[in-house]
C-alpha cells in the first residue's frame, strides 16, 4: 500500500512535466492544478478499496486533457433530430430562421434600443416595436409579450380574473408536458374555477347559467394535445363573445400553440389562427412562439388595448417578461410572415412540415446505400413512416415520410439499445427511436445529410 501511494506523484512534479505545457497554455494554471489534485484523490482512494492505482495513471497528461476536455463540452449540445417529432419539446422544438439567429447576435454584441425611443430620447417599452408588427399580422388592438405560453396564461387570469371567477368547460381543463394544468393556474392567480359542462359536451346555455356578479371572464382552452371524437359538443369563439357581451364579460382564449398561416394551404390540417379569434371579437388570445409560429420561446398575447394595458401595468409582467435576445428573434421570424411567398423557403418549422414524401425517401435511400457495409450486423432498410409534429401541435395528425431501419440479424434487442447508445455518444448526437424492434431514423427533419454520413461513418 505504502508503495502504491508513492507512485502518485505530487502536483509540483507533474505541472512542471513538458507534457503539461500545451494544457497550462490551454486551460491555465488554476484549472490543471485543480484537475490533478482530482486525479489524485481518486487514486487514493482505488489504492485504499482495491490496493490498485488505475489505468490512467501511467498516463496522467492524457487523462487530465481528456477530463478537461469533456468538462468543455456544453450542455447544450447540438444533435440530429431524427425521432419523427418535429416539435420536439426535449430536443429545443423550432429551429430557428436564419434571420432570427443574425438578429440574436446582433442583440448580444451591440447595445441596442430596448427600452429606448430614439425620437424622445427617453424610456420606451420592449413590447412595442414587436406589438406593432402583431398588431399587423393579426389585426388586434394591442399585444404583450412573455417568456412562455405559460407565463401568458397566468399574467391574463392574474391582471383580468383576480379574486373572481372564471368560467371555463370541463373539457378544456388541459394538462400539457411537465404537469402544467389550468386549474393549477387559475389557484396560482388567485381565481376561482368555475367549470362548466362535461368532458365531452358543453352547451351555451352552460356558460350562461354559470355567469354571476362574481364573474370575471369567460374562458376557452384549445386542446391542442388531445382529441375528443364521437358525442361531443363544444361552443365556438363567436357564440362565446355574444354570450359574454350581453353581460359586459370578456373572452380570452388559450391557444396554445397557434398558427399565423392557414396550414391547410400547404395541405396540413388546419389549425385555429389568432387572426381568426381577434375578428370574431376575443378579447385576448395567447400562444406560443417556438411551436408552430417557428420561432424563440415565448408567450404572446394579442388582443383588446385597455386589457393588455391591464397586463403591461402587472407587477408579473415584468416577472415574466422577455429579454432582447427572445425580442430580437421574435421580431425576425415575425417579419417573415410579411411575405409569405418565401415563408416555406425561410422558416424551418414550415419546411419540415411540408417536406414531400417522396423528396424524403430518396434521401432515406441514399443513406441506405452509404451505411449498409459499415453496419453489417444489421439489416437497413427503407421504410415508411409517419412523423409527428410534437409540442402538443395537432395530436392525431401524422405526416407521411420515410426512415432508416436497423434491425439486428440475431433479434438482439440489447444490440439495439448499444448503438442507439453509440450514435447518442457521437460527437454530434444523432436522435432516432426504438420501435417494433428496430431503430428508426426518420428522415424528415435532415438537412445536413453529409454531416450526418460523417457522424454514423466513424
Amino acid at each position: 500500500m505504502t508503495t502504491l501511494y508513492s507512485q502518485i506523484p505530487s502536483t509540483d512534479r507533474l505541472l512542471r512535466d513538458e507534457a503539461f505545457t500545451s494544457l497550462l497554455a490551454t486551460f491555465g494554471h488554476q484549472r490543471v492544478a485543480q484537475a490533478l489534485r482530482q486525479l489524485q484523490d481518486e487514486a487514493r482512494e482505488q489504492i485504499r478499496t482495491a490496493q490498485t492505482l488505475p489505468d490512467w495513471c501511467e498516463n496522467w497528461a492524457a487523462e487530465t486533457q481528456r477530463r478537461l476536455e469533456c468538462s468543455e463540452t456544453s450542455a447544450l449540445r447540438p444533435v440530429f433530430n431524427l425521432s419523427g417529432t418535429v416539435l420536439h419539446t426535449n430536443l429545443g422544438r423550432a429551429i430557428q430562421p436564419q434571420a432570427a439567429i443574425d438578429a440574436v447576435a446582433q442583440a448580444m454584441g451591440s447595445p441596442v434600443t430596448l427600452e429606448y425611443d430614439l425620437d424622445g430620447a427617453g424610456r420606451g417599452h420592449r413590447d412595442r416595436a414587436l406589438a406593432d408588427l402583431l398588431c399587423q399580422l393579426t389585426g388586434a388592438e394591442d399585444a404583450c409579450i412573455v417568456n412562455n405560453n405559460a407565463a401568458a396564461v397566468l399574467l391574463m387570469l392574474a391582471a383580468t380574473a383576480a379574486g373572481r371567477e372564471v368560467v371555463v368547460s370541463r373539457g378544456e381543463l388541459v394538462e400539457i408536458g411537465g404537469a402544467f394544468r389550468i386549474p393549477d393556474v387559475m389557484r396560482q392567480a388567485g381565481c376561482v374555477l368555475h367549470e362548466v359542462g362535461t368532458t365531452n359536451r358543453t352547451h351555451a346555455k352552460d356558460y350562461q347559467q354559470a355567469i354571476n356578479d362574481n364573474t370575471a371572464l369567460l374562458m376557452k382552452v384549445h386542446t391542442s394535445n388531445y382529441h375528443v371524437e364521437g358525442f361531443t359538443k363544444a361552443v365556438s369563439e363567436a357564440e362565446l363573445v355574444t354570450l359574454a357581451q350581453a353581460s359586459g364579460l370578456p373572452v380570452i382564449v388559450d391557444l396554445g400553440s397557434g398558427s399565423l398561416v392557414d396550414l391547410s394551404l400547404y395541405g396540413l390540417p388546419q389549425e385555429p389562427m389568432p387572426q381568426a379569434l381577434i375578428a370574431a371579437g376575443v378579447s385576448l388570445v395567447s400562444f406560443s412562439g417556438d411551436k408552430l409560429l417557428g420561432g424563440p420561446q415565448a408567450g404572446i398575447i394579442v388582443g383588446k388595448k385597455a386589457l393588455i394595458a391591464q397586463l403591461q401595468q402587472h407587477p408579473l409582467k415584468r416577472a415574466l417578461r422577455a429579454d432582447k435576445m427572445t425580442l430580437a428573434a421574435l421580431e425576425a421570424t415575425l417579419r417573415l410572415y410579411l411575405h409569405p411567398e418565401k415563408l416555406r423557403q425561410n422558416l424551418p418549422t414550415l419546411r419540415y412540415l411540408t417536406r414531400p414524401e417522396p423528396e424524403i425517401r430518396e434521401q432515406a435511400q441514399r443513406l441506405c446505400a452509404a451505411l449498409t457495409s459499415r453496419y453489417h450486423e444489421f439489416a437497413i432498410r427503407v421504410e415508411a413512416c409517419q412523423s409527428q409534429i410534437g409540442s402538443g401541435s395537432l395530436p392525431v395528425d401524422r405526416l407521411p415520410g420515410a426512415a432508416l431501419t436497423f434491425t439486428p440479424h440475431d433479434g438482439s434487442g440489447r444490440r439495439l439499445e448499444a448503438l442507439a447508445m453509440q450514435w447518442r455518444s457521437l460527437p454530434q448526437p444523432v436522435i432516432g427511436r426504438i420501435y417494433d424492434g428496430r431503430l428508426w431514423l426518420d428522415c424528415r427533419c435532415l438537412e445536413n445529410e453529409s454531416r450526418l454520413l460523417e457522424m454514423l461513418l466513424k
